[in-house]
């Protein structure tokens, strides 16, 4: 077993897959694509922004063909599927010089691997957005409208054992999932570029640096998660307080109709205010 730090970090994801070497291997065996590539940008911006958002994406990568995006997302509850279509698109937009000529140079695809989030389909752990155009009635696929297949893959890495996965993507999903505990078996996995993958992420090769950018991730993860628990705490409970107001008024009501009891006994038997009453 192998000493590793996880993969959830952005800091760890972005030392490991901002090797140009292991960043060509996750994209050909997502994507079946060869990039030819000698760097790959990590907390990449366009100058100007597209739009309204100044956009940073974690890894970033183009040639002559391609542009991939690559995002990891670990239990940020902020973060929405509609973030990731916002950069897709930002990303295709910005490829456009002018309006001289709307066809996009490249293809642009964006990966995002969940290290925690689960999969909101039973069928797989891979979701992909694609830009193809199909037909209304039929589905069928009219490649001939533009040929560039611009795709936006959501990739939920616990959801890594599914048996319709294919390998090459099971692999890397594995890989990612069993960092998460610090420790890997390396012995499972055939593919080179996941063991050069595992030796850049040995523990006894992280720097303090690195590790104190960790614990900043992990307090910030923290301070989400108890404040996101927090909020809905206090949405059951103000929900539950607002239900059982309701149930009152409506006592309140039938029996103000009945017209047996004054408004006096009325509030005193719902624990209602007289004003609460007489104003129903």
């Amino acid at each position: 077993m192998k000493q590793v730090a996880p993969l959830r970090y952005d800091v760890i994801f972005k030392k490991a897959f901002s090797r140009p070497d292991l960043f060509t291997a996750l994209v050909k065996d997502f994507l079946g694509i060869q990039l030819e590539i000698d760097e790959v940008e990590h907390d990449k911006a366009f100058i100007p922004p597209v739009g309204n958002v100044a956009t940073k994406f974690d890894l970033f990568a183009e040639d002559k063909k391609n542009r991939v995006i690559v995002e990891v997302q670990h239990a940020h509850y902020s973060d929405t599927y509609e973030r990731f279509v916002y950069y897709q698109c930002s990303a295709m937009v910005e490829t456009i010089a002018s309006s001289d000529n709307y066809r996009f140079p490249m293809t642009v695809i964006t990966l995002v691997f969940f290290t925690k989030k689960k999969t909101p389909s039973p069928d797989s752990g891979i979701i992909v957005h694609d830009f193809e155009p199909r037909d209304f009635v039929t589905g069928k696929l009219l490649e001939k409208v533009y040929r560039r297949k611009h795709k936006l893959i959501f990739v939920f890495t616990n959801d890594s054992t599914h048996e319709k996965t294919p390998k090459p993507y099971r692999e890397w999903m594995q890989a990612i999932y069993d960092s998460l505990d610090e420790k890997v078996d390396e012995a499972k996995y055939t593919n080179p570029s996941i063991q050069t993958l595992f030796e850049v992420i040995e523990k006894d090769k992280i720097t303090p640096e690195e590790r104190a950018r960790m614990k900043e991730e992990h307090n910030q993860e923290e301070a989400e998660t108890r404040g996101f628990k927090e909020g809905e705490e206090k949405g059951w409970k103000e929900g539950k307080d607002e239900g059982v107001r309701e149930e009152k008024e409506k006592t309140a009501r039938n029996l103000k109709a009945l017209g047996a009891l004054t408004e006096e006994q009325i509030a005193s038997i719902t624990g209602l205010t007289l004003e609460i009453v007489k104003a129903l």
